[in-house]
């Protein structure tokens, strides 16, 4: 029993919680940012409610939660938290003081351009695909990243 979940826990951590060397992203992350570019929500473009990014992602890329996808989100707006943020947020996103985001249905979300650079040339077979978690559509395994986002934004946490 203790191996069976030591094993288990290696492998959540290594799948979902440690970034990509290649894109600086965790998986959740990547998923929010794909997700978004297939909804064509780039800069200049409208925002679009922040719970039809959630929904996407949940249903066809990340079945783990709504909470953690919306968290991910958010911190991906904070320009507190990242240095060049990848999503513009319209909104109450939180605070430096630790004041949390209001709830996805009263927040909208777009790319920045930062993002667009993560994501470009993604639909030139730049990077391989893999199946979704039940098979029914295809998701990138890492984001093309003409811009090194570890490098600019940095990573920290592994859980």
């Amino acid at each position: 029993m203790r191996e069976s979940f030591i094993d288990y826990s290696m492998s959540v951590i290594v799948q979902r919680a440690l970034p990509d060397v290649r894109d600086g992203l965790k998986p959740v992350h990547r998923r929010i940012l794909y997700a978004m570019g297939e909804l064509g929500l780039s800069p200049g473009r409208p925002f679009k409610k922040s719970a039809t990014v959630v929904g996407d992602v949940l249903g066809k890329y990340h079945p783990h939660g709504d909470s953690s996808v919306y968290d991910s989100m958010v911190r991906m707006v904070q320009d507190f938290s990242l240095r060049y943020p990848l999503v513009d947020g319209q909104g109450n996103f939180g605070s430096v003081d630790g004041d949390s985001a209001a709830a996805y249905r009263y927040t909208e979300a777009r790319l920045t351009h930062m993002a667009i650079e993560l994501l470009a040339d993604i639909d030139k077979e730049t990077v391989a695909f893999i199946p979704n978690f039940d098979g029914s559509v295809d998701e990138p395994s890492v984001l093309p990243s003409r811009a090194p986002n570890l490098l600019i934004n940095g990573s920290s946490g592994i859980a």
